[in-house]
């Protein structure tokens, strides 16, 4: 899964293999280490359940994005790109929230699989 932070803006992209694991198990996470320890950790989820309402929020060292489970079922077996909310903050204007499809590449990019991405849309075949 890949997160992008850009001011008060989440943007998750999810392979073929997250999107189905958030289908059917209602949890994907992954989390990035700025050191040795559980304490340097930045853990990032998203998770489905049962009558909940969208919504971002982060305790301590973990953001979690919530979804209803029925819009996410719809969105993992459609061609709908992403999930997107608006979430109010205050005075700072909404926190922007993303989550979507990751379509592979166009170009190769040296280091980065593009094995469990999307097909690009725009690739020509």
């Amino acid at each position: 899964m890949k997160l992008r932070i850009r001011g008060n803006s989440l943007r998750l992209r999810l392979t073929r293999a997250e999107v189905d694991t958030l289908a059917a198990h209602g949890r994907v996470e992954d989390a990035v280490a700025f050191g040795p320890g559980e304490t340097a950790r930045l853990v990032y989820a998203i998770v489905a359940r049962q009558d909940a309402r969208s919504s971002a929020d982060m305790q301590g060292r973990a953001i979690t994005v919530t979804l209803p489970a029925a819009l996410v079922r719809d969105w993992a077996v459609s061609e709908q790109v992403g999930i997107a909310h608006e979430q109010p903050i205050g005075e700072g204007g909404p926190l922007k929230v993303l989550v979507e499809k990751d379509f592979a590449c166009l170009a190769p990019r040296e280091g980065e699989g593009d094995e469990s991405a999307f097909p690009n849309p725009n690739a020509t075949k």
